[in-house]
């Protein structure tokens, strides 16, 4: 069963409302389900919950420390309360899925996602549940930074906010560990493709890529 639930984005007013932050997005949403306000907590260094869900104690987690130091949060929590790492379930953008899509998926590589490539190295295993949010592909490899630091469209908002709301819809089955169950809930209720954004009319300036000895959003 799920006792970890993590949501992956960056701490700031300038990045709350961008793309990369679908995972904070659903960790909220879920904090209001299980009437489990975070707050800060310095040890973990993010926003944490604890509540209890049919006698099981359950822990939610927004890292602060910033996109590519996610693990040092999200390991600091689950070694001190030996959680092991099957036992945790991390949401995050996802930039292969369009909006309005999310797909539960155990194991595998980070696919050059900086906050799971951290949380792999932390937690020393990628043996990790994760919920891959949708946020759909500028469709050029050179744009993606520029793509999830920016806010979606309205349409495309819509849409990830109503797949969080039917994500919620499996939650019971999450933390009894009917994975295959929940894997079934969450990815027989998809809707309709939206359609991809038009493509720009002028070239877009190159993005600034930030410096490699910081905390970084991307």
């Amino acid at each position: 069963m799920i006792k970890l639930f993590v949501g992956l984005g960056n701490p700031g007013p300038e990045y709350e409302a961008t793309r990369h932050n679908a995972g904070f997005w659903w960790i909220d949403a879920l904090a209001r389900e299980l009437k489990a306000p975070l707050s800060l907590d310095k040890n973990y260094h993010g926003q944490v919950a604890r509540t209890t869900v049919n006698g099981q104690t359950v822990w939610l987690l927004k890292p602060l420390t910033f996109m590519n130091l996610s693990g040092k949060s999200v390991a600091a929590l689950a070694r001190f309360f030996k959680i092991s790492p099957a036992e945790v379930l991390v949401a995050h953008d996802e930039l292969d899925i369009a909006p309005g899509q999310v797909k539960l998926k155990f194991g595998g590589s980070h696919a050059g996602h900086n906050g799971l490539r951290d949380i792999h190295a932390q937690l020393g295993s990628a043996d990790y549940w994760r919920l891959r949010i949708g946020v759909g592909h500028p469709g050029v490899k050179a744009e993606v930074i520029n793509w999830v630091l920016k806010k979606p469209s309205q349409e495309h908002r819509v849409a990830i906010e109503d797949c969080i709301e039917r994500c919620l819809k499996a939650v019971p089955e999450l933390l009894k560990g009917e994975m295959e169950k929940a894997t079934m809930m969450i990815h027989t209720s998809q809707p309709a493709r939206p359609k991809p954004p038009r493509p720009a009319t002028v070239a877009p300036a190159t993005p600034a890529v930030p410096a490699d000895n910081l905390p970084k959003p991307f």
